[in-house]
């Protein structure tokens, strides 16, 4: 099966790139695609998250392993269609957790193998990546209660001399 998916940067400018791939190659094939077609060099880590029709981001697939995670579940061993279809059609790229250049990726449609073309293939490509990334702004869910755990800092019992 033949997944067509689209890439969109998350940014104020629209830029997106549109690839047919197989939807038996792995997430790690699926990270070199796609840091091709935006023109990045591919050496920094990335991962791939899960996520539900609202883009919140669940499950994390990561690159490689780090440290002594040996449950991280790696993109080497995840195949596409084992995280995407037409009832789980999303997911968030996330590349340089220095710089977090954050992409939605969306299963556009489902094909069957064409005869004579070659996978991956470039479709559509919209918009010019950015010299930097986009800012991102990380806010409180203003509907959860934010409560000090112990109340206020002066209520507590310290003795602030450290003599």
């Amino acid at each position: 099966m033949i997944y067509k998916i689209r890439v969109i940067l998350d940014s104020e400018d629209d830029v997106f790139r549109d690839i047919e791939v197989d939807s038996g190659i792995s997430l790690e094939e699926l990270h070199n695609i796609i840091t091709q077609t935006f023109g990045f060099l591919g050496n920094e880590m990335a991962s791939f998250y899960t996520a539900d029709e609202n883009w919140n981001q669940d499950l994390e697939i990561t690159l490689f392993s780090i440290g002594e995670n040996t449950d991280a579940r790696l993109m080497q061993d995840t195949r596409l269609s084992d995280v995407m279809d037409e009832q789980a059609p999303k997911l968030l790229y996330v590349y340089d957790f220095l710089n977090m250049w954050t992409f939605f990726v969306e299963l556009a449609d489902q094909e069957e193998f064409e005869e004579g073309r070659s996978y991956p293939n470039l479709l559509f490509s919209f918009g010019e990546l950015p010299e930097s990334p986009p800012e991102k702004r990380f806010e409180a869910d203003p509907s959860s209660e934010t409560e000090e755990p112990f109340g206020s800092y002066d209520d507590l019992d310290f003795d602030e001399n450290w003599n």
